[in-house]
């Protein structure tokens, strides 16, 4: 079933990661499994935020050996960033085996992802000027309290409550997902892709990487490589709702864009809200509600309609 849900604040910035975190708790009832949020705050120039995880959190109660290794393969990414000419500014563990790094690096951001990727158990989550992505088992409150987004200041945001059906309870399987290895883009997703694998090996083909089998995750890998090639991400919005087959809905963040699209059909929900300051979209207005309690009126979104704000 699962739940998204988007905000985006059109006149400056605000305590986006206590928001999110509201919104993604009302809807726990549609995925109790894991939580996940792609959050933008005020980028700064020339720097980046390093969101990666060096183990899946289930590998803890493997015994003790595991603490040995998860220090070792951070090790190995430390000794990588060093060599790269990485300039590590601010680092902080958000738990023992996910971690954020503040860097300055002027070099190919897709070089030193794959670079990273290549040691054993590490997986970049994102890399931003402006994007972090988090996300882990358990709910919003879990989520946000354990990596401490309840005073994350930013303009807008994306998240997901996810119930597993396809694919394993774990971090690599929970979205939002970062658009590898494309700066400060992120998709969540409800629904399903029928025509995963052949849009995937068509990707693929063309130079794209998936680190993941979940077909979200196509949606992020598409989005990135058409904003790539110059098409606006209304027109790579309206674009997919043509060319992927499925019931799907959708939402895209970009450093300063918030986009939504819907399937020919319709069977996944969304809801809106929007005024002058502010947008929020959700699975179910409860949602909406957990940040804006006075009365208001919602709109649902029509079959194929598209949208995009700009913070």
């Amino acid at each position: 079933m699962c739940g998204i849900a988007g905000l985006i604040h059109r006149n400056g910035s605000s305590n986006i990661g206590r928001e999110m975190t509201d919104m993604l708790r009302a809807l726990k009832h549609r995925g109790p499994d894991s939580t996940g949020f792609a959050i933008y705050g005020e980028p700064e120039k020339g720097e980046y935020v390093l969101r990666f995880k060096v183990a899946e959190q289930e590998e803890l109660a493997l015994g003790h050996h595991i603490h040995a290794e998860i220090a070792d393969r951070r090790a190995k990414v430390d000794a990588l960033l060093k060599e790269m000419g990485v300039n590590v500014t601010e680092l902080a563990d958000a738990t023992e085996y996910a971690f954020r790094y503040q860097i300055v690096f002027d070099g190919d951001l897709k070089k030193l992802a794959d670079r990273i990727e290549d040691i054993e158990g590490a997986e970049i989550l994102s890399i931003g000027n402006a994007l972090e992505l988090i996300k882990d088992l358990g709910d919003a409150n879990v989520v946000s309290d354990q990596y401490g987004l309840g005073d994350f200041i930013g303009t807008h945001g994306i998240g997901h409550t996810r119930m597993a059906t396809e694919s394993d309870v774990d971090i690599r399987s929970a979205h939002p997902y970062w658009a590898y290895p494309y700066n400060d883009i992120a998709v969540v997703h409800n629904g399903q892709i029928t025509n995963y694998w052949l849009m995937r090996r068509e990707l693929e083909r063309a130079g794209q990487r998936f680190v993941s089998d979940c077909d979200s995750e196509l949606l992020a890998v598409y989005t990135a490589a058409n904003l790539e090639k110059g098409i606006s991400l209304e027109d790579s919005l309206t674009k997919s709702i043509g060319e992927i087959d499925g019931v799907f809905t959708y939402l895209v963040a970009t450093k300063d864009e918030l986009g939504m699209a819907k399937d020919t059909m319709a069977a996944k929900p969304m809801v809106l809200y929007e005024t002058d300051d502010l947008v929020a979209l959700a699975s179910e207005e409860v949602s909406i509600r957990a940040i804006v309690p006075h009365e208001i009126d919602t709109y649902d979104p029509y079959d194929e309609e598209v949208r995009v704000w700009r913070a």
